[in-house]
């Protein structure tokens, strides 16, 4: 084989590496590109009410996939958004979502009505879907773990694994073990009350 053949081989393999490496680059950013524009889908919203629209729609998908029998209520008047039917019961859940930073966590204000003000009835809620956006993460807590033994008007969640602040939160305002509690959904509302209780 000839040097000026050899030069032009390895020119060529030259060539097709770096056609590769670029290849591979052009697909690394693609995909950033599209983590980058799910991440902040939430963010394409005008209004609250919107994304609160969104937000139940993820749930309801997700928990279809689950395997859940998901019923959306007609209106918007009601102290629940969505009912799950397992094994011939229902279970009334409120969605909520997050995304206001607060210290190292995430906030989510639990009010309700067009003013914001309104605070929820425990008896016609059973269960809380709290999505935290930022973190795409779903915190699903029954509803006696957040009025018993005093009702709380925020959450704050830490999905990032951020400690709480010493001498601010305890096992009380400890969410985390709720985390993609999927399970849940599954249990009475006798049982909710029960894992409520004894938190």
């Amino acid at each position: 084989m000839s040097r000026k053949h050899r030069n032009r081989k390895s020119e060529s393999k030259k060539h097709e590496t770096k056609k590769s490496e670029h290849k591979g680059n052009k697909s690394k950013k693609n995909d950033n590109k599209e983590k980058k524009t799910s991440y902040n889908a939430w963010q394409r919203f005008q209004t609250f009410k919107l994304r609160g629209e969104w937000v139940e729609l993820i749930f309801m998908a997700a928990a279809a996939l689950y395997g859940f029998r998901v019923l959306k209520l007609w209106g918007d008047s009601h102290e629940y958004d969505v009912a799950i039917e397992y094994r011939g019961g229902f279970l009334r859940v409120q969605v909520k979502s997050a995304s206001r930073r607060k210290g190292g966590g995430y906030l989510c204000r639990l009010r309700r009505g067009g003013s914001g003000e309104q605070s929820y009835n425990p008896n016609e809620v059973d269960l809380f879907a709290i999505y935290v956006l930022p973190a795409q993460a779903w915190y699903l807590i029954p509803t006696p773990f957040i009025f018993h033994p005093t009702p709380k008007k925020n959450l704050t969640f830490y999905p990032d694994g951020l400690p709480p602040r010493s001498g601010r939160h305890d096992n009380e305002h400890n969410y985390e073990p709720y985390r993609e509690a999927w399970g849940l959904l599954r249990k009475s509302r006798s049982e909710l009350n029960r894992r409520g209780h004894q938190r």
